[in-house]
């Protein structure tokens, strides 16, 4: 049954009070809804990129000031990062076993990836936006 002889509940009784199963669903479903918006719009700026070997610098300027090629480096952008954190909350609530260390270390992902995610989109809003 289960190595401590002296606990004689059942499987059920043991799980219960442990919290639902059905709570990673929210979490798993954004991962992979992230991960498919990250992939189709990385695809786009994949093929921008190439197509712009050999171009100059007003070239690519106007090419990111274009505003379809601005909203799906933007969406890529928040995509990117969401995901990102997404991925690293996971990788912090599975190996980080001190509720301390790893509330800092979550909460740091956090303001990182906000930070990051907020200065990329300004970024291409300066340029799409001539300021």
């Amino acid at each position: 049954m289960n190595g401590n002889a002296k606990d004689l509940r059942t499987p059920l009784k043991r799980a219960r009070g442990l919290g639902s199963a059905k709570d990673g669903t929210h979490h798993f479903i954004w991962q992979r809804i992230t991960a498919l918006a990250t992939g189709l719009s990385g695809l786009w700026l994949l093929g921008m990129v190439l197509s712009l070997r050999t171009a100059d610098y007003a070239v690519v300027h106007a090419l990111v000031a274009d505003p379809v090629n601005a909203t799906v480096l933007v969406a890529f952008l928040l995509g990117m990062f969401w995901h990102a954190k997404l991925g690293l909350q996971v990788i912090i609530e599975d190996y980080v076993h001190t509720p301390l260390t790893g509330a800092v270390a979550q909460l740091a992902v956090l303001f990182i990836c906000a930070l990051a995610a907020i200065a990329s989109v300004l970024a291409v809003l300066r340029i799409a936006l001539g300021s």
